[in-house]
Order: structure tokens, then sequence, then C-alpha cells
């Protein structure tokens, strides 16, 4: 039976102005005395209708041409398995093709429209439907059946599950928003969500298949290695230790003991991509487990990282190795002030460690097919590609944004000593600092303003004047915002010469 175009539009008309009764529910069943997960608290019955058809085209066809008097919620299919009928024994001589249905014996699975939402029951269906719909599924001898569709736990969101547990006062903001790093979901829970985290945290871990544990950060970073207290709401406590891919590069570390921000992901692509180029020295001062570091060591740039904390040096030095950039990156354990008081000379050491200056890469050797290859053809050698290792940094990475700033003072005079020892003239390095230029809520500030106050912390760290290091000398590029008021800048300039 097909429809005419304006009795189509009349029939959608007429069903819109009936205003089918009826509330279809739709929320996840409420407790909020629950303290432990009960995953079967959950599971809900709805009576429903549905159309079954001799002729299984049908179905599509009562879909489409009567679209408003099928079910129409996001997440619930309107085509549904009804319950097969029992299989019956068939005549050996004729064969029929048999699916396994879900109740466990092979039968012909029937399939079913559910009608809308608001028709529970036959008798509903009969007399909410349009006649129009009535005469198709007469017509095509359709049977209106009773369905009861069933969701579970696994139905609901994460934030409709929590916003059915956690206290009412609590509704307006629920907790769901987290990192990931590895296996690791990372939570910050205000306080007041603080008595609900392992309700919270189980949620969470069920609702993301790759998530392994769940973490809440206790109080904020404190220590001198930028790490933070955490506990673990859910999953695996033992396991903290994580593979993350970035850049191209895998980093394994302990979550638990470094710094690790998985929102600067574009930060350390920005600084290698933009700045740093192959065959260049970069100094990477606050290194971390090499976020910085080994992208650019891939890259042929030639780096220096260091990292004060002991396990951000051991996994600094596990991820070189790693993603094989041995030849190009070193790793150093020291304070940030002495490695950048001592950089000039670290080069120097890596320089007359190397023969003649260079660093020599062995590049993979591409395998040729057996038949492209002669019988008595030797083995090709190893190719080795060479990176002469400049005299002079090119480049400083100072991701230390809480007081990386207050470092700049230990570049006064580093390359006096080579300045007087050769006759080559120095290019001074960029120095990329990191830093937080927070200002009290409500306080009406400009980009121009942030840039001018980052600008003169810069100048008195450097014990310059504004005439050494000028504004327009000072790129400032926003990074990120931490909170409202509190953002987070990547200040780039050439080092003055008076330095």
């Amino acid at each position: 039976m097909k429809i005419a175009r304006p009795l189509f539009q009349s029939v959608n008309r007429l069903i819109r102005s009936c205003k089918m009764s009826g509330v279809f529910p739709y929320h996840p069943p409420v407790n909020r005395e629950m303290q432990e997960l009960d995953r079967s608290f959950f599971v809900t019955k709805i009576s429903m209708c549905a159309v079954k058809f001799p002729e299984p085209k049908n179905i599509s066809v009562f879909s489409k041409n009567f679209k408003d008097c099928i079910l129409r919620v996001p997440r619930i299919p309107h085509v549904v398995k009804l319950n097969a009928a029992k299989p019956v024994e068939e005549p050996t001589t004729v064969q029929t093709k048999k699916l396994k249905t879900t109740d466990g014996y092979n039968g012909t699975i029937t399939k079913g429209v559910l009608l809308h939402e608001s028709i529970h029951s036959v008798e509903d269906a009969y007399a909410k439907l349009p006649e129009e719909a009535l005469a198709f599924l007469k017509e095509n001898r359709a049977e209106i059946v009773a369905h009861v569709y069933v969701l579970d736990y696994d139905f609901w969101k994460a934030e409709e599950i929590l916003r059915a547990v956690l206290p009412e006062q609590f509704l307006e903001e629920v907790p769901t928003g987290f990192t990931i790093t590895g296996h690791i979901a990372h939570l910050n829970l205000r306080s007041e969500f603080k008595p609900f985290d392992s309700l919270i945290g189980q949620v969470i871990l069920d609702k993301n298949n790759k998530i392994e544990c769940v973490v809440d950060k206790v109080s904020s970073i404190a220590t001198q290695f930028r790490t933070f207290p955490m506990k673990v709401i859910a999953g695996k406590s033992n396991d903290l230790v994580v593979e993350q891919k970035e850049s191209n590069c895998t980093f394994k570390f302990d979550f638990s003991k470094v710094y690790w921000n998985s929102r600067l992901h574009t930060e350390h692509e920005r600084l290698v991509k933009q700045y740093f180029q192959p065959g260049q020295v970069v100094c990477d001062v606050f290194a971390g487990v090499g976020p910085f570091a080994v992208p650019a060591g891939k890259k042929d740039v030639i780096v220096l990282a260091n990292d004060l904390n002991p396990e951000s040096y051991k996994y600094l030095q596990e991820n070189i190795a790693l993603n094989k950039v041995t030849k190009t990156v070193k790793s150093f354990n020291m304070d940030g002030a002495d490695f950048i008081r001592h950089s000039p000379q670290l080069l120097q050491q890596w320089i007359q460690h190397e023969e003649g200056g260079k660093i020599k890469i062995p590049l993979p050797v591409k395998k040729r097919h057996r038949s492209q290859q002669p019988q008595e053809q030797q083995p090709p050698q190893p190719l080795i590609k060479e990176l002469i290792i400049p005299s002079q940094i090119s480049h400083y990475v100072m991701n230390l944004p809480d007081s990386a700033i207050s470092f700049l003072g230990n570049f006064r005079g580093i390359f006096a000593t080579y300045a007087h020892s050769t006759t080559e003239s120095i290019k001074m390095p960029w120095v990329h600092v990191h830093c937080f230029e927070k200002y009290p809520p409500g306080e009406d500030v400009t980009d121009h303003e942030l840039h001018v106050r980052v600008h003169a912390r810069i100048v008195a760290a450097l014990n310059i004047t504004v005439d050494d290091l000028p504004l327009s000398a000072v790129s400032l590029h926003l990074v990120r915002k931490v909170a409202p008021t509190k953002p987070m800048f990547c200040a780039s300039f050439q080092l003055p010469a008076t330095v």
C-alpha cells in the first residue's frame, strides 16, 4: 500500500494534533541512599506494543509511511526481535534456514515495529493510531501485540546513573568529566563529592571500556616534583604504570610518581613543529618523562633533557630507549638551575664524546623481495646517517609554569666563557618559558595587560631593562586556562646578548 504525498502529510498532521499522552520512563529509577553500586536496581521493564507483519518487507514500509506512529526514542531501536514461536518439526523433504534465537533454540526470528511510547497496550493502539495506519495494518494482516522492553544498567549513561544516586542538591554539576592517561581515568572531585568517590569511580569505570583504574586528586600539586597525592577510587589499585601514546611516540611512566598532563599534548606538538628544526640543539630544562624531548629526538633534533625527579629521570631514560632516540637525546638528573648554568659545557662534552663531533644514526634497511636479489649478492650493508652536533644551543624549553620564570637569572653569563674562547659569533638561543599569570576574580584584564605583566616578570628575572628585551620581542601564547582567572602561557623570546 502506497500513500500519496498529500495524504501522508495529512496523516502526520493528524497524529501530531491528537497529542498522544503518556510518559515514557526514560530516566533510570532513583535511589539516593545507595552507598555501594547495585547494578540490578536499574532494571526497568516498560510495557509497549509492537506490530508484527507476516511479510517482513512491510516493516520498512510502515516505518517510512507512519513515522509518527513508531517509537522515536534515542538509543532504543524501533525494530526489535519479538518472542520467537517454538520450533516445529519440519518434514525431512523440506529444508528451512534456521537462526539461533536468544532463547537458546533454533527457530525463525520474528521482528516487529515498536509503536509510539505513549501506547502501552493493544487497546491503546487501536484508540490512538490514525485510521490510515490501522487500515494499512489490516490490509497487510499485521498483528498488534504486547511487548515488554527491558532497560538495564548497561543501557543508561554514566551521567544518568549518577543523577539517580547522588543527593539532589548536587545534581547541577554531576562529576562526569575526567582525563585519561593510559588505562587510568583521573578525576578532580570537589569536596562535596568526596564521600561518594567510590560510587562515582565505579560508574565511570563501568561505562568506559578502555579504563581499568579511576583515581581522584586528593589535594593540589604541592611537591617539588609536581606530583599530587591521589586515591584509587575504582579498579586496579596496584597498577599505576601506564603507557600513553602521543605525537607518534609511546611514553611509559608511573602516574603516581611523575608529572604528566594529557591536556598539554597540543603544546608539546606546537613547540616541536613550530620551533625545533632538525640538527638544532634543544635543552629541555624540566623534561619530565620526555613529551618535548622524545618527539624532538625523532625529528633529528639534538636534545639535552633534564629532570630533577629521580622517577621522571628513570622513565625519561626508558622512553628514550623505547622510542629509539638514544642517539639524539641525552638525559640528565640535575637541578634546573645547575642544568642551565652547565648546559654549554654539557653540550661540549657530548661533542667531544662523539667521533668527529658527529652523531651516527643507523638507518633501517629495506628488505628486498627474494625475486629482486641475485643469488650471489651480498646482504646490503646498514646505512648510516650523520648529524653534526652544533657547538651552540638553539632553544631552551622551561615547562615548569609555577616557577620557571624564577630560573631565568641562571642564564646570566653562561656564554661568557665561550665568547672569550672562540672567534665564532654567538647566536643567542630562544627561550620558551611556561608560566601562570593569575589575577583576582572580577578583575577586568585584557590580553595586552597580561602580556605586559609576563614581560615585566621576565625582564626582572633576567635583571635587564626593557631596552634589552622590548615587549614586542616576547611572543605570548595562551596554552590553556587552568581556571577562569589562571591562564597558562608560553612566553618565547630570544635571549638578549646583554645577558
